[in-house]
């Protein structure tokens, strides 16, 4: 197979581009929510232990394994696995690397558009909380359930087209424009600007909300200071005594390692379709470092900054200790903005920024998925686009009609979003370090690299990664698997919401299976041509 024409376009556009794709609703919205729920700064030793036995070791290994199966010529993961594998059995294991962001931007894209929708609602006036300030919390639950259709199904058979529906419907095409426009000159491009106005308006919120001081004078404790110990200082979990005793709860560790994974897009298969457009002398190492130092500061420096600071000052430990991405995003966060000083500019600036948050990420989540239709059927880039418009489209709109208490979008995060992720770093780890070798991993990525990797990378990844990896799976089986299958059997919407991620596997695996006979006879062709030659 030739080399693939895509490439990124600038060492640059690609970090921001890889950055985008990590920097999402979570850095903003979800670490904010762990953190303060599982004992403040306590939270960040765990926290920082999953980003260097995890995170980073996993990191480092997908721009490997990407980069060396974009030598090969493959941009998917099941190509590259079976590349990296060299046994048809690890191509169809690259399934999980499409699974997990195709099913995800079913619904990633319908929160994105929420976002954009509340940044238009501000910025037009027309979310309203009224006048009596005991009653702001409960308008604005209502006007998320109303907005969102979390009041009943069938949002779209209400005899119009609802207004959030519209909002999809052009969030949903522009993502497509961007994707269908390629590498460069569609996602590079757009993150090279959207990366840089996210921070400006993350800084500019930022600064809002550091120097809100002490808005309640009858009130002296709802301050900034105060508002950033809530957030930063160890304190216990549960009613224990301690905040020591956060380090000895299992599910403290369990919430980093997950924050982790959300955090820096491992094991979504992102990055290993991002870092098998690299060329050869491209240095892995240290793009890889920079990228996740660059979510890092997102997450830690300005998400960490913003939310429950802001929180607390208006609303104090109540308000602050509101821990549900939607509930803290969508339902507190309104209610802050209506408290402050120009609430209304900054709550648009506030949504805004997490569209673009959330469209940075969406469109990584579309490149994996097109490049293995294109990979696997041989087809271009007008036919893949179309190929996937439809299989997402189709798997947002079941969002959108099952949205009752956001119960299909809740699970599906819970099932793909959570557990599947889990597995695939698992499958990525035993790949990388028992099957390609973790010599020829470390010396593969060396290859152009400025930054060494650390001379511990070889043994975490090796075994204290796995480990880890196999003991969360093997807890998260003996004590909720059970559970898990009993709400497939009981509710409906649920049992529909496991089929469709069934369909969509089975799908994808036959396409797999075409493209593992397609990619097997151009070997053959490419091993012939060497033999004629000589």
């Amino acid at each position: 197979m030739s080399k693939p024409k895509e490439q990124w376009g600038t060492r640059i556009g690609m970090i921001l581009a890889v950055a985008g794709s990590a920097v999402g609703l979570g850095n903003f919205l979800r670490f904010p929510g762990n953190a303060a729920a599982n004992g403040g700064g306590a939270f960040m030793i765990p926290y920082f232990c999953a980003l260097l036995f995890l995170g980073i070791p996993i990191c480092w290994a997908e721009w490997t394994m990407g980069k060396y199966g974009g030598m090969k010529g493959f941009n998917s993961c099941p190509a590259i696995f079976g590349v990296l594998g060299r046994r048809a059995a690890w191509r169809y294991l690259g399934v999980l690397g499409l699974i997990i962001p195709i099913i995800i931007y079913m619904y990633y894209v319908l929160v994105e558009s929420w976002c954009l929708g509340y940044a238009i609602s501000f910025l037009t006036g027309w979310i309203d909380l009224g006048d009596d300030k005991s009653q702001y919390a409960a308008q604005s639950v209502e006007y998320f359930n109303n907005f969102v259709g979390a009041n009943q199904d069938g949002l779209m058979l209400d005899g119009r087209i609802h207004i959030s529906v519209v909002v999809w419907m052009i969030v949903f095409a522009v993502n497509f424009y961007f994707i269908f426009r390629g590498l460069s000159k569609g996602i590079e491009k757009f993150c090279t600007y959207a990366v840089p106005a996210m921070a400006l308006c993350a800084f500019v919120v930022l600064a809002r909300v550091l120097t809100l001081g002490t808005p309640d004078p009858s009130a002296p404790n709802l301050n900034v200071i105060n508002g950033l110990g809530f957030m930063w200082n160890p304190k216990p979990v549960d009613g224990e005594a301690s905040w020591l005793s956060a380090l000895l709860e299992p599910k403290v560790w369990m919430a980093a390692a997950g924050q982790i994974f959300f955090s820096l897009s491992v094991g979504f298969g992102v990055i290993v379709n991002y870092a098998s457009y690299l060329r050869r002398k491209d240095d892995v190492v240290l793009s890889g470092l920079t990228a996740s130092a660059t979510n890092e500061f997102f997450e830690v420096c300005l998400g960490g900054l913003i939310t429950i600071p802001a929180a607390f000052v208006f609303l104090g430990v109540a308000g602050a200790s509101q821990t549900g991405t939607f509930s803290l995003g969508f339902h507190t966060l309104p209610v802050v903005f209506e408290y402050m000083p120009a609430g209304r500019f900054f709550g648009f600036l506030w949504f805004f920024m997490l569209f673009l948050a959330a469209i940075t990420s969406s469109l990584s989540m579309l490149q994996p998925a097109i490049a293995f239709l294109e990979e696997s059927l041989g087809i271009g880039r007008r036919a893949s686009v179309t190929l996937l418009g439809l299989l997402t489209g189709l798997g947002s709109l079941f969002v959108i009609f099952f949205s009752k208490d956001l119960k299909a979008l809740v699970f599906l995060d819970d099932t793909v979003g959570t557990i599947i992720i889990v597995v695939l770093a698992a499958v990525q780890t035993i790949l990388f370090g028992w099957v390609f070798g973790v010599e020829r991993g470390i010396a593969f990525a060396s290859d152009g690299a400025q930054l060494k990797l650390p001379s511990f990378f070889g043994f975490v990844i090796k075994y204290v990664t796995p480990a880890y990896l196999f003991f969360m799976l093997g807890s998260w089986c003996y004590k909720d698997l059970p559970g898990y299958f009993r709400k497939v059997q009981e509710d409906q919407v649920i049992f529909l919401s496991f089929c469709m991620i069934i369909v969509v596997t089975v799908f994808l695996l036959i396409l797999i299976h075409i493209g593992g006979r397609k990619w097997q006879a151009e070997r053959v062709d490419a091993v012939g041509t060497q033999e004629a030659s000589r």
